[in-house]
C-alpha cells in the first residue's frame, strides 16, 4: 500500500476527532461507569474498527483488510491481558472508582503516542532489514513458551512492582499521597506536588508500552504496512477503556486466555520465521493473512469457552465444599447415613 501523507494526515485528525467525543460524553465528568455505558461504548468501538476495516476492503482490496482484522484482533485479545496488570494498579494506588475512568483514558493515549514511535522504529527496521523477521519470530515464540510456563505455574503476580520511570519519577519530583480530584499537581505551603492521579497515569501509559514489546512484532507479523499497524493498533488501545469495566469482573474467569496468547503469538512467530526464509529464498510455505485470520478466531473462541466452562465447574466445587463447611462434621455424617439404604 502506498498511503499518502493526505491519508495519514486525516485519519489521525479522524482518530483525534473520536477521541474528543469518546472525553466529551462519557469521560469529562469523573463517574463511577455502569455495565451499560461500557457496553454501549465498547460496542461503537468495535463497530468503528469493523467499519474502517470495511473502508479499507473498499478501497485498497481484500489483503489490506484482512491484515488489518487480524492484527485488530490479535491486539485487541493481547490488550485484555494489559487488563490484569491494570486492576493491580488500580488497587495499589486506591483509585476511587469515579476517577477511574479518566485515568485510563490519559494512560491509554500515552500508550498510543508511545506505541507510534515503537511502530515508525519497527518499520524502518523491518524495510531495511528482512532479517530482523527471525529476530522478532524468534522472541514471539519464547515469549509463547514463557506465557506457558506461568500458566502452568499458576503464579499470577498478585502485587504491581512499579517500572523503573515510574520509581525515577516518583524520586526526582515530590508528590502527595493524597488526591484532589482530577488535579494532576497542587500547591502546598508554596510546593508543587504531584499527586497520585498523574503517577497512576503514567503507571498505565508506560506498562502498557512494555507489553508493546510482543505486541509490536505480532502485529508485523501479520503486516508490513505501518499504516494498519498503527491503526489496528489505536482501535485495540481505544476501546480498552470501556472494556476494563465491562469485562473487570470475568477476568478472573479467563483462566485459559494465557495458554491462548501463548499459542497465538506462537503461531505468528513460525509464521515470522517462514516469512523471513523465503525472503531469504529458502522454499518454505507461507501462511496466507485468510488463514492467520481463521487461527487466531478459533483459538480465541477455544479459549474462552473451556475458561468459562472450567470457571463454572470450579466454582460449583468451592460452592459445594462451602455447603459441606456450614453443615458441620456432624450434620454431613448424619446426612451420609440417611442417604445409606
Amino acid at each position: 500500500m502506498d498511503i499518502a501523507l493526505t491519508t495519514w494526515v486525516l485519519t489521525i485528525v479522524g482518530l483525534c476527532a473520536l477521541i474528543a467525543v469518546d472525553f466529551l460524553i462519557g469521560g469529562r465528568k469523573p463517574h463511577e461507569v455502569s455495565l451499560k455505558e461500557a457496553g454501549i461504548w465498547t460496542a461503537v468501538w468495535i463497530v468503528l474498527a469493523v467499519l474502517f476495516g470495511l473502508g479499507l476492503f473498499l478501497l485498497a482490496g481484500a489483503r489490506p483488510s484482512g491484515e488489518f482484522f487480524a492484527g485488530f484482533i490479535t491486539e485487541k485479545s493481547l490488550s485484555v491481558d494489559n487488563l490484569f496488570v491494570f486492576v493491580l494498579i488500580m488497587a495499589k494506588f486506591a483509585v476511587p472508582p469515579a476517577y477511574q475512568q479518566r485515568v485510563l483514558m490519559v494512560g491509554v493515549l500515552i500508550a498510543l503516542v508511545l506505541r507510534a514511535v515503537f511502530i515508525a522504529a519497527g518499520a524502518a527496521i523491518v524495510s531495511t532489514f528482512s532479517w530482523v523477521f527471525l529476530i522478532f519470530g524468534g522472541f514471539l515464540i519464547w515469549t509463547a513458551w514463557k506465557l506457558i510456563q506461568e500458566a502452568r505455574a499458576d503464579d499470577k503476580e498478585e502485587a504491581y512492582e512499579e517500572n523503573r520511570l515510574l520509581k525515577l519519577v516518583e524520586r526526582r519530583f515530590p508528590s502527595t499521597d493524597q488526591y484532589h480530584g482530577t488535579k494532576l499537581f497542587i500547591v502546598r505551603n508554596g510546593q508543587r506536588l504531584m499527586t497520585p492521579m498523574l503517577i497512576v497515569m503514567l503507571a498505565i501509559g508506560s506498562t502498557d508500552v512494555l507489553f508493546a514489546l510482543d505486541s509490536i512484532p505480532a502485529i508485523f507479523g501479520l503486516t508490513q504496512e505501518p499504516y494498519i499497524v498503527f491503526t489496528a493498533n489505536a482501535f485495540a488501545l481505544m476501546g480498552l477503556r470501556q472494556l476494563y469495566f465491562l469485562i473487570g469482573g470475568l477476568l478472573k474467569r479467563l483462566v485459559h486466555l494465557s495458554y491462548g496468547l501463548s499459542v497465538i503469538l506462537g503461531f505468528i512467530g513460525v509464521k515470522l520465521v517462514l516469512h523471513a526464509l523465503h525472503e531469504a529464498g529458502v522454499h518454505v510455505p507461507v501462511i496466507s493473512i485468510p488463514v492467520s485470520l481463521g487461527v487466531i478466531c478459533a483459538v480465541l473462541i477455544i479459549t474462552t469457552a473451556t475458561s468459562l466452562r472450567a470457571s463454572s465447574r470450579r466454582q460449583a466445587e468451592e460452592r459445594q465444599d462451602a455447603q459441606g463447611a456450614d453443615q458441620g462434621p456432624d450434620q454431613t455424617e448424619s446426612a451420609r447415613v440417611s442417604d445409606r439404604p
